[in-house]
């Protein structure tokens, strides 16, 4: 995939993360109470500072994290969407350029990551598609 930077999936971002997400970046010497928030339903998403997450900073136009950042973060613009199963996120500008090979080798790893995360949706979907 081509990423133009728009900044976009850094912008007030709702990320989930996994036990394993938190894990890598405490051993990188952040603390979750700096970095997490629980939602209402008790799910752990990256915080926002401002509009931005956490660990992106606006002015340099980076992540700080990149190298660690969240299997979410690394399999976006490849998003699971309640309903719809496994689709390219329509806020990437640049989802259009995510080949089929890329899709599915993405789709199966978050495949993985939902399971491990006890996330299915009504119907157990699990179809891959590529919608924009």
């Amino acid at each position: 995939m081509l990423c133009s930077h728009c900044e976009k999936c850094c912008e007030e971002t709702e990320m989930e993360l996994s036990i394993q997400d938190i894990k890598r970046l405490e051993e990188v010497g952040y603390n979750r109470e700096e970095f997490t928030v629980a939602d209402k339903d008790a799910v752990i998403r990256l915080k926002n500072t401002g509009k931005w997450c956490y660990f992106y900073t606006h002015a340099e136009k980076r992540c700080r994290v990149y190298k660690d950042r969240p299997l979410g973060c690394y399999l976006y613009p490849v998003v699971y969407l309640i309903g719809e199963g496994i689709i390219i996120h329509e806020l990437c500008p640049m989802g259009e350029t995510i080949s089929e090979h890329e899709l599915q080798t993405k789709g199966k790893i978050l495949l993985k990551l939902l399971k491990t995360m006890n996330i299915t949706n009504e119907k157990g979907t699990t179809q891959i598609s590529k919608t924009c």
